[in-house]
């Protein structure tokens, strides 16, 4: 049985990242750990303005009515979670849960997900925002974005582009949900027209060995980077699975302006994973 935590701030509760977990849990049984974080309005926050995404986050104490939202929201996770039979924890602090501890929470989870929309929008309405970032940047474990309206996964679309970050994810995809390897799988490979993928061949048989109904497709990123995501769209039922953007260079410049496009379209979940 797997620990997946599953992340909501008081005032967006995400049905969709509580489908996708119901989803996980009707192809093998999780216990599911709801963390819910302050309700407090991000510019309230003292030093997040002058430090940026490297310093510590200071957070306000809650006043009655976030105390209410989040209670609210408790409340309500914990109704579904009965309803549908999940074993489940609720983890939150008497005052608040800062990003930091929701990131501590992750070395001890197989899977995290977060709502690819809803998370702290009050921070910035275009996702990624930067706790979203910092949170992908930060988590021990793999992250599974998640729009609010979409259709669960009946296919999956693994990204590779040469780089060990790709292969990381592709990995710890199928330890982390071997239970969705058997599904339509589709190994998108990316590269420069005029060079050769590296390890193309290995990648193959490795992605082989792991899922059941492979084929690849391969694409020039030379050319515009909305076509991916535009031929993602168009795969209704897709999951992605996606190497993380922690490292600099021309490879991870691309990676991240994917996975940015990918998200912001709020279209298919996200699988992202990173050493």
């Amino acid at each position: 049985m797997k620990k997946v935590i599953i992340a909501f701030d008081g005032k967006h509760f995400s049905q969709g990242a509580l489908n996708i977990a119901e989803y996980l849990n009707e192809q093998e049984p999780i216990l599911l750990t709801g963390i819910f974080l302050s309700a407090v309005d991000y510019r309230d926050v003292i030093g997040v303005g002058a430090v940026g995404l490297g310093g510590p986050v200071f957070m306000p104490v809650l006043d009655k009515e976030d105390e209410t939202i989040v209670k609210e929201s408790i409340e309500h996770f914990e109704e579904v979670c009965k309803h549908k039979g999940f074993e489940y924890r609720v983890h939150k602090d008497n005052e608040l849960f800062a990003l930091e501890e929701l990131v501590n929470e992750t070395r001890f989870a197989d899977l995290l997900i977060i709502s690819g929309e809803n998370f702290y929008v009050n921070v910035g309405e275009k996702q990624p925002n930067d706790y979203m970032q910092r949170v992908l940047h930060k988590s021990e474990c793999p992250v599974i974005v998640v729009p609010e309206n979409y259709e669960l996964p009946n296919n999956i679309i693994l990204t590779y582009d040469g780089s060990e970050d790709a292969v990381y994810a592709i990995k710890q995809f199928t330890y982390v949900l071997p239970e969705l390897c058997s599904l339509e799988t589709t190994l998108f490979f990316a590269s420069h027209k005029e060079d050769d993928l590296p390890e193309c061949d290995r990648m193959s048989e490795l992605a082989a060995r792991h899922f059941n109904n492979l084929t690849l497709q391969r694409m020039d990123i030379i050319k515009p980077g909305k076509l991916l995501n535009e031929w993602i769209a168009e795969k209704r039922g897709a999951m992605v699975v996606t190497g993380s953007f922690a490292r600099s260079g021309l490879s991870e410049s691309i990676r991240k302006s994917f996975i940015y496009e990918t998200i912001a379209d709020h279209k298919v979940p996200v699988f992202v994973a990173h050493k």
